[in-house]
């Protein structure tokens, strides 16, 4: 008995439930699964840099918020008072790297150089400013591209106000000045991610609620002839089990659809994607991220970019949780001023807002952990375990538009691969370039491959000094 993915799936009037990638059923010519869980990486960017300890000609002496003090193991003594104790619950799986730079190319804007070399570490190619590229391909893209089921391209999401600086969505690429299109909508978002259906009326999907309280009981003899198939590994059929075994319950399911009413709630939520009002903004890219957890839980992708914003995230305005009200925008809180540049007039107090943007994305980047870590794998470990989580800016701090000692939080130890539970400095940066390396770390950690066959470590500009940072190695 022949039997497709999408035959096994079908009924329920066409509706299609998406499996589990089963690497036994794919084609000869994709690539071979590894031993053991498959890691994955998830990207977050941050734009304007963080309220890192600075001087500036605005405020003065502006104090650390954001790195721990001291640096070692983290603890909430060495997290207090800084935007990071928001994910005091995660710290002992997070690895807090300082001393991460950028190679100060000229794309004559700091913002252009930061959002587009992020994810490349790679030179400008074309104009500059607002009308610059990339140069070379993002690891997002390279991870997807090498190492997703079928060669199939990796997730970019982007939340916040369409167009602006850069174009809006700047930091995922497939090659030299050729971006990727991000998917705006969440609600879209998912559509592509299971592959349908889309367009349900709100009664059709009441009905579709209705049939899923009994799909594995309509589906059940098909898919035990999918659990007999000789070529499926046992790896395969721990995944399909858990998958039958937790497909009605999206908040503990390895389900790779969600609940007809979760699907009718992202649906519904959605429409905040496109706004300027910084609440609705997160809770666009929070849904985004419930999307970015199905997707690798399920094994439909081994990577995921998160953008918030456009190139300095110049339209969206946090709010204060202080007062309730929504700040400036925050590229002029970023800048200290009420303006994109250094002319406008003084914000008081505008470093302890930046603080407090920071502390709402690590609020934020603490729900995606709390996702992860809701997904119990067949061998008993969590999700959050398998891969990595990085939070990560393009600038180290604001107005100066700095390349130098750009944050990256990485939470998961991608199968024991990467060190948590500290915080640590690079001794190879110091005002040289590593970003390429910080990416060559990342890209190993997740199963990337260089010319030769070892661990990745030549990723980026073939001018920048080749290797990993070994200090993030467990």
């Amino acid at each position: 008995m022949k039997l497709s993915r999408r035959r096994v799936l079908q009924g329920l009037g066409g509706v299609v439930l998406g499996l589990p990638v089963l690497e036994g059923l794919l084609p000869r010519k994709a690539q071979a699964a590894e031993p053991g869980a498959l890691p994955y990486a998830i990207f977050l960017r941050q734009a304007d840099g963080v309220a890192a300890a600075q001087t500036t000609s605005e405020l003065g002496t502006e104090p650390e918020r954001f790195w721990p003090e001291p640096l070692g193991n983290l603890t909430t003594t060495t997290l207090a008072g800084k935007s990071l104790l928001e994910l005091a619950d995660h710290r002992a799986r997070l690895l807090v790297v300082r001393n991460v730079n950028m190679k100060d190319y000229n794309y004559g804007d700091g913002h252009a150089r930061g959002a587009l070399q992020c994810l490349t570490a790679r030179a400008r190619r074309g104009g500059a400013g607002g009308n610059s590229e990339a140069s070379g391909e993002s690891l997002d893209h390279r991870i997807g591209r090498e190492l997703n089921p079928q060669k199939r391209d990796s997730l970019f999401l982007y939340a916040g106000r369409a167009g602006g600086w850069l174009g809006g969505p700047c930091i995922s690429h497939r090659g030299s000045a050729s971006r990727r299109a991000a998917l705006h909508d969440p609600w879209v978002a998912y559509q592509t991610m299971v592959g349908g259906p889309g367009g349900l009326t709100p009664e059709a999907r009441e009905q579709l609620l209705v049939r899923q309280k009994s799909l594995n009981d309509l589906v059940s003899g098909q898919l035990k002839a999918l659990q007999s198939r000789p070529e499926l590994s046992s790896t395969d059929r721990q995944r399909l089990d858990l998958h039958l075994s937790n497909v009605r319950d999206l908040e503990v399911a390895l389900s790779c659809r969600a609940r007809a009413d979760e699907e009718l709630r992202l649906q519904n939520e959605a429409p905040g994607y496109n706004s300027t009002d910084g609440d609705k903004v997160l809770a666009s890219v929070r849904l985004h991220m419930d999307i970015a957890v199905l997707a690798v839980a399920c094994g439909t992708t081994r990577s995921v970019a998160i953008q918030v914003g456009d190139g300095n995230d110049g339209s969206t305005r946090y709010r204060d949780p202080t007062t309730g009200q929504l700040m400036e925008n925050f590229h002029y809180i970023s800048h200290r001023r009420l303006s994109h540049d250094a002319q406008g007039s003084v914000i008081a107090g505008s470093d302890l807002l930046h603080s407090r943007v920071d502390a709402q994305f690590a609020q934020t980047f603490n729900y995606l952990l709390d996702r992860l870590a809701a997904y119990s794998m067949p061998d008993g470990k969590k999700l959050v375990d398998q891969g990595v989580s990085v939070w990560f800016n393009d600038l180290g701090n604001g107005p100066a538009h700095s390349a130098r000692n750009v944050p990256f939080i990485l939470a998961g130890s991608c199968n024991g691969y990467l060190k948590q539970g500290v915080a640590v400095t690079v001794a190879s940066g110091n005002s040289n370039p590593n970003l390429n390396r910080m990416l060559n770390t990342i890209g190993a950690a997740v199963g990337l491959k260089n010319a030769a066959g070892g661990p990745l470590d030549d990723f980026g500009d073939p001018a920048l000094p080749k290797g990993l940072l070994t200090e993030l190695l467990a």
